[in-house]
This record gives C-alpha cells, structure tokens and sequence, in this order.
C-alpha cells in the first residue's frame, strides 16, 4: 500500500511539475535572466507539491508504457509553453509601444540589455518593460498566472487530445492585439513627433541656413520625454488591464 502511494505520487508531481515548469519557463518575471536557475527550480517544485493534492485526481492513471507516459509528458510540456507563451505576447506589447516611442523621439539606437525580452533593446523599450513587469507583480497580477495554472486542468485536462488549433488561433490574435495595443498606447508620442516633424520640416524651407538638426533633436527629446512625464500612467494602466483582461479569462474570471 505504501510503495502503491509513494508511486502515485511520484507519478501525479512529475506530471504537474511538467506543465507548471513549462510555464514558469516563460511567464514574465518568473523566466527573467536575472532569476536564479535554482530559485526558478525551487519555485516550480513548490508549486507542484502545494497543487498536488488539489490536481491529483483529476490526472489520468498511471500509463502502462514508457511512450504513452511520454506523450502525455509532452502534451504537458505544450499547454505550459501555451500559457507561458501568452503571458510574454501580451507584455510584448510595452515592447512594441517603447519601440515606436523611441523612433520617434530619435533614440532608437541608444541600446541597453532588456532583462525581460533578454536582448538588446532600445532604452526607451526596455524602461516600459521593465516597469510593466514591475505593476505586475505589484498589483498582485502575477496571482492570476499562478490562477491560470489551476484552472487550466479544467479548460485542457491532462491526457486529454491538444486543441492545437485553438492554440496556434489564440497566439495569433494575441499577437495581432498586442501589436495594436502597443502602437495605441505609443500614439500619444507617435502623433507628437509627427506634428513636430511636419513644423520643423515647414522651419526649414522656411530657413535654409538653419541647421534643423542641431536645433530640432534636443527639443525634440525634450518635449517627448516631457509627454513621457504626464502619458506614462495612462499607457501602463492600459497594459494593466489588457493583461488583467487577457490573464483572467485563462484564470476563470
């Protein structure tokens, strides 16, 4: 009877470990550089012992066959980068808004290490990202993907056939969304710079000896970073509720 029960729970923390690793793997905050391999380790056990009586009985038995445990592992491995996946396209989003912002305030190519995108970004891209990231755990959003992870064994049960479809259409449209979003949330900057540059392009027809370059980019960065100062609540409340939106409907609210 022991040897049965050790089993079966060896069985039920190496499968919920799979999906919950997966995602962890790539949830924002959570998948960070500059997280630990160990504490991220840590932490996805964790979960998994403290989920593990909650999800136990809803796992299918134990396969008879190393490959039929092996496909079930990999399905696990599917649904976690799924969510994980779409986790990231919805704070790729601030990415997007940070880089068109930084186009038009002529700073695209001051490049800094993004720790959330784990590349070399502009400077302006990587401070959106990087202060989204930090509303999310400070509002408490990142409960919603811990939420998320329970209330996926109801929307896909463990075992049960990928709606790979549904998957590839889901990552789709949040992509195509969060590519809108963040050219919404950079129109205030975007429609600045347009105005400024369509003035100082009438400035310099006007005035020929005047050096547009000198004189317009320090204004220009100036005034944009000035709008920064009073847009930048309004732009990360929208990425807040977006991501509350989005993460809610997985999380079943």
């Amino acid at each position: 009877m022991l040897a049965n029960f050790l089993s079966f729970n060896g069985y039920a923390l190496i499968v919920i470990l799979t999906r919950v690793g997966a995602v962890l793997m790539l949830m924002p905050g959570f998948s960070a550089s500059y997280v630990s391999m160990r504490i991220r380790i840590m932490l996805a056990l964790a979960l998994s012992f403290v989920l593990m009586p909650l999800l136990a009985k809803t796992l299918p038995e134990l396969p008879n066959s190393a490959i039929d445990l092996g496909i079930l592992l990999i399905g696990e491995v599917v649904i976690g980068v799924f969510l994980g996946t779409l986790a990231r396209i919805i704070v790729a989003a601030l990415h997007a808004a940070g880089t068109f912002t930084s186009y038009v305030m002529s700073l695209a190519n001051a490049m800094v290490q993004d720790p959330v995108a784990q590349a070399q970004t502009s400077t302006v891209a990587g401070f959106f990202t990087t202060v989204g990231v930090l509303l999310i755990f400070v509002t408490d959003l990142h409960h919603l993907m811990l939420q998320a992870i329970v209330a996926s064994y109801e929307l896909f049960p463990a075992g049960a056939p990928l709606p790979v479809g549904d998957f590839a259409e889901a990552l789709g449209r949040g992509l195509a969304k969060s590519f809108v979003i963040g050219l919404q949330m950079a129109a205030p900057f975007v429609l600045l710079g347009f105005t400024y540059y369509l003035g100082l392009g009438l400035l310099g027809r006007l005035m020929p000896q005047l050096p547009v370059f000198f004189f317009g980019l320090p204004i220009q960065i100036s005034l944009q970073i000035w709008l920064m100062m009073l847009a930048l609540s309004a732009v990360l409340m929208v990425f807040v509720t977006n991501f509350s939106e989005t993460m809610g409907m997985y999380a079943g609210f």
